[in-house]
């Protein structure tokens, strides 16, 4: 297990994190850091926990918000999957009867050839 120190609010803390994370853990160190200093900024010294829990909810705030929207996102991927497939099937359905409507016009051209020949049209199936 590998180790890293990230400095939250101008402390070190040693953490233990898997083998290859550490420059993930040291960011996500860095972006709750700066969360910790825009409340000290605003609000000045209130505690130490106070302030890191003040973070804590503003992060759980932007994580619901985004767990919200992803869900909206997720809603409209899935409708829109729902009319693509529908419009496929619509076309497919489309292009049969154009299919159908093409060899019974096939059929009455070629009785109609037959009769300005002057011969007897072949039977239609």
């Amino acid at each position: 297990m590998a180790q890293v120190t990230v400095m939250i609010d101008g402390k070190a803390y040693r953490m233990a994190c898997e083998e290859g994370q550490e420059s993930h853990l040291t960011d996500l160190a860095d972006r709750f850091d700066r969360y910790v200093g825009h409340l000290k900024s605003q609000f000045g010294e209130i505690g130490d926990l106070r302030i890191t829990v003040m973070a804590g909810i503003m992060i759980m705030d932007e994580l619901s918000e985004m767990t919200r929207k992803l869900g909206l996102l997720e809603t409209e991927v899935a409708a829109l999957k729902s009319n693509r497939d529908g419009a496929l099937e619509n076309q497919q359905h489309n292009e049969h009867r154009v299919v159908l409507a093409l060899g019974e016009l096939a059929s009455r051209l070629d009785g109609l050839t037959a009769k300005l020949n002057g011969r007897t049209p072949a039977p239609v199936n």
